[in-house]
Order: C-alpha cells, then sequence, then structure tokens
C-alpha cells in the first residue's frame, strides 16, 4: 500500500513538473491535455498549483467553458480560499469571457490577498478602464504590493492628458510605502518619461536601475536608449547601446530612431548599414526609423529604395505608416505628383498621416488642386480636425483666391469644427 501511494506521489511530481514546463513554453493545447490525464487517471488529489496552471492556459488559448468546469472541480475540492486560484479564476474569465463576471466572482471572494487585488486590477488597466483600477486600487484593503502599483503605473503611463503625471505620483507614492521598484516599475516609468521627455527622471531611474541590479537588462537598454534620445541626448543613448552585450533588433531600432528623430540623419543610416553587417535583421519599426532619417535629409530616392528593399530583402511587410513615411519625402522634395501616386498605389488603407504630409507640402509649393484633393480625403478621415480646413484655406489665400478661403471657413462653421488654441510646456531644470 505504502509502496503504491509512493509511487503515484513520484508520478504526480513528475506529471507537476511537466504540467509547469509546458506553460512556461507556451505549449497550453499540451499542458491541457495532460491535465486531463492527471485528473482522470491519479488516485491522489491533485495540488492547487495544478489547478491554477490549467487555468493559465484556458486564458491563454481561449477555452471559457473548459476554465469553468475547472472552475467547479476547484469548488467541489474547497480550493476556492486558496489566493492563486482565486486570481487565475479571475484572470480567466476576465479573458476568456467579461470583466463583470471577473469582477462578480472578485466580490464573492471573503478573503482577498493581495494576490487577488492585483489580479482584478490588472484587468481593468489591461482594458483601459483607468478609472475603475484606480476606485479599487484605493478600497484595497491589505497593503498594496509592487505589482499593485505596477499596474497602475503601466495603465497610467498608456494614457493621453496627464496620465503620465499621475503614473509619475505612483511612482513618488511607492517609497512611501516602502516599496522598492523592480524591472517592470522602470520599464513602465520610462514610458511616462517618454511622452514628459523627463530627462532627469530618466537619469533617476538609469542610476537607480544600476544601483539596484536591475540593469544591464535587454528590454531596460532598449528603452533607455529610446528616452535618452527622446530627450536629445543622444551621447547617453549610444553609451547605453554600446553596453549592450547582445545588441537585439530593438536595440539598434531604437538607436536609429533616436538619431533620426533629432535629424541625425547621415549617422542614423550608418547605424543601419553597421547593423545589416553585424546580420541584425530589421522589423517594421527599424525602417519607419530609417525612413525618417531619409526625411530629414531629404533623400527621397534612398527612400524609395529602401521600401523596395523591405519585402524584397528582409520580407517586411510595407505598412501604412511606411508609405506615410514615403510620401512625406517625397512631398518634402517637392515631388507631389510621385507622393500622390505613391497614396494612390497603397496596398494598404491610406491614413491621415499620408494626407496629411501632401497637403502641408502643398502649402509650401503653392499645389492648390493636390491640396483640394488631399484636404478632402482628411475631411472624411477627420471631420472634427480643424487644423486640415484651416490649411486648405491659407492654401487658398496664399494664391488670392479669397473666396474659397471665405467658403472654407464656412464649411467649418456648418459642421461644427472649432478651431482649439494652440499650447506648449517645458519642464524647467537648475
Amino acid at each position: 500500500m505504502a509502496s503504491s501511494y509512493s509511487s503515484n506521489y513520484l508520478r504526480l511530481i513528475s506529471y507537476t513538473k511537466l504540467l509547469s514546463s509546458h506553460v512556461n513554453n507556451g505549449l497550453y493545447g499540451k499542458a491541457l491535455s495532460l491535465f486531463h490525464h492527471m485528473h482522470s487517471f491519479l488516485t491522489l488529489p491533485l495540488d492547487p498549483h495544478v489547478f491554477s496552471l490549467a487555468l493559465k492556459s484556458c486564458a491563454a488559448i481561449n477555452r471559457p467553458r473548459l476554465g469553468a468546469a475547472i472552475h467547479g472541480h476547484s469548488a467541489k475540492a474547497c480550493l476556492l480560499i486558496n489566493p492563486f486560484i482565486a486570481c487565475s479564476l479571475i484572470d480567466m474569465y476576465g479573458k476568456c469571457m467579461s470583466i463583470s463576471l471577473a469582477r462578480h466572482l472578485f466580490d464573492e471572494i471573503p478573503r482577498r490577498s493581495v494576490v487577488v487585488w492585483n489580479s482584478i486590477i490588472s484587468l481593468y488597466t489591461h482594458s483601459n478602464n483607468m478609472p475603475m483600477a484606480l476606485e479599487l486600487f484605493a478600497n484595497m484593503d491589505v497593503a498594496p504590493s509592487e505589482s499593485s502599483f505596477n499596474s497602475i503605473i503601466a495603465g497610467l503611463s498608456e494614457l493621453d492628458d496627464d496620465g503620465s503625471l499621475k503614473a509619475l505620483a505612483f511612482y513618488r507614492q511607492m517609497w512611501h510605502f516602502k516599496l522598492r521598484p523592480n524591472l517592470i516599475t522602470v520599464l513602465a516609468l520610462l514610458r511616462a518619461c517618454l511622452s514628459l521627455a523627463a530627462l532627469s527622471l530618466i537619469k533617476e531611474i538609469h542610476g537607480y536601475s544600476v544601483r539596484n541590479a536591475i540593469y544591464p537588462h535587454t528590454h531596460l537598454s532598449s528603452g533607455l536608449v529610446e528616452a535618452y534620445g527622446r530627450c536629445g541626448y543622444l551621447i547617453n543613448a549610444h553609451n547605453v547601446f554600446l553596453s549592450i552585450s547582445e545588441k537585439d533588433v530593438v536595440a539598434w531600432s531604437s538607436l536609429i530612431s533616436a538619431y533620426a528623430f533629432h535629424g541625425e540623419a547621415k549617422t542614423a543610416l550608418e547605424i543601419f548599414k553597421q547593423m545589416e553587417i553585424e546580420g541584425v535583421k530589421p522589423d517594421e519599426i527599424t525602417f519607419l526609423g530609417v525612413l525618417k532619417a531619409c526625411s530629414h535629409a531629404g533623400l527621397a530616392d534612398e527612400a524609395k529604395d529602401y521600401v523596395e528593399r523591405m519585402y524584397k530583402d528582409f520580407n517586411v511587410e510595407v505598412s501604412s505608416d511606411h508609405y506615410a513615411c514615403l510620401v512625406d519625402v517625397l512631398s518634402r522634395a517637392g515631388r507631389l505628383e510621385e507622393a500622390y501616386e505613391v497614396i494612390q498605389k497603397m496596398t494598404v488603407k491610406v491614413t491621415a498621416k499620408a494626407w496629411g504630409a501632401l497637403l502641408g507640402a502643398c502649402r509650401t509649393f503653392g499645389e492648390v488642386e493636390l491640396a483640394e484633393i488631399a484636404s478632402r480625403a482628411l475631411f472624411e478621415l477627420e471631420p472634427d480636425n480643424a487644423a486640415n480646413y484651416v490649411l486648405l484655406g491659407r492654401i487658398y489665400a496664399s494664391e488670392g483666391r479669397y473666396e474659397e478661403s471665405q467658403s472654407v471657413r464656412v464649411e467649418m462653421e456648418e459642421r461644427g469644427v472649432k478651431a482649439t488654441p494652440g499650447l506648449s510646456w517645458v519642464i524647467y531644470q537648475d
């Protein structure tokens, strides 16, 4: 009898390790098949960790009915009080069915640990419902953890308006709870820094990461390259890049974009050549940086060559953003007819970026006919964007066609489009 129990116990341990391996490697279908075998043929009760792994697999490959069945088995085994099973169920219901079901389950849990709170807060942040995530955070009846703050900071960093400033406020609040930021925290903070161009905070994050052995990390290093580059601190961006032992496509793309963003086109294109020499395959982000560099330098023919090479040499699909960059390069070079031809031949949806680049160049070069075509397309794509109406009106006025300019103003009023006043802000640093 003891021998049989020992044999079954060893088999359970072996299967549990294999199940963990399947889940960690993204083999969720195999994980669920193994879970079914374990549940059907093993005589020993399954560990809560096993149910948690099965629920994670259900959430990953959208198997709500199986997840609900596992919920039932967990309830029968009185495992719902386990915080890891509870948060796995919340996550599964939120991802596979609806957040309302996940919230209903959350509300029924009598004793909610910080892990359970973090699970429901994370669901709301990932669904872009930050007001509810913030309300839940404020109502936590247990002390928040690093993960609690990480979800809120990450969610706020993705918002427009003052989301980034609020993210920084939560970062400061972490310290009041004597919680130490980790890799996930600093990666989320860097996104906030990008929108604020807060160089002092980027340096603070960099220094903190070095002192606490978070740096170097590939994702963090690439993020620092992008952050320093966005602030125009290209020397630091390049130094961080050089410190990366294994430079992947993200690191290369971040450095190319940094130089392109600040008009250092020659350097950006030289880095791209070095990337090719090193044998790193560029992706769609890489080519956006390359095309922006061409735009700043007025390299229209080179931009056309790069777009042609994208699919031909690297099997990278040309997206609407790439076409918009090409239209911008040609338009800046005064080759408006070519730019319009690119728009007409685009194999993907034409975006407002492409038409906007053409319309802007039409004012520079006094091309009224194409301006009318571009503006009408923009009126359909962005009916509430007053800038397109104003620009067309100015193009008419610059050509002495004041009646048509006035008619654009009338059309704006009829459509209820109002021009918003411009604004700007600066961060003062001693």
